[in-house]
């Protein structure tokens, strides 16, 4: 388990990392795609088709975030993780899944301070990492 944590932790800081970087592909919806390793609704690159289902729904109600990927969740094929990330790389919160899980929904509380650009991931073991920009 914790190979898997490290695996994504670093994945994380490196996608910030190529974003804050100069070798980033800009589109005009939402700031930055990482082509090929980052996908978001907006830009599902070689997963066309899959953004409904792999692409985290962000609910922010008060001071609670919660993030659903609306996956179906089996042995073969899941959603592994859900990470909360403020702009500047602070993780809020995350949740890994199993496949036994009934759904991806995880939820999360926010510090008064927040209200700031944030980052909900979905990871999921066939199609990659997933990203959805918000303000909380």
């Amino acid at each position: 388990m914790n190979d898997r944590r490290d695996f994504l932790r670093k994945s994380l800081l490196v996608a910030t990392g190529m974003v804050l970087g100069s070798s980033v592909k800009v589109f005009a919806s939402s700031g930055v795609l990482l082509e090929g390793i980052v996908y978001t609704a907006e830009n599902p690159g070689r997963w066309a088709g899959k953004e409904g289902s792999h692409a985290p729904k962000v609910q922010v109600d008060g001071l609670k975030v919660t993030i659903t990927t609306k996956h179906p969740m089996s042995e073969k094929h899941y959603i592994v993780r859900h990470t909360l990330v403020t702009a500047d790389g602070k993780v809020i919160g995350e949740k890994t899944f199993y496949p036994s899980d009934e759904k991806a929904i995880s939820t999360y509380e926010l510090e008064p301070s927040h209200g700031a650009k944030m980052y909900a991931t979905s990871f999921c073991n066939l199609h990659d990492f997933w990203v959805t920009e918000f303000t909380a």
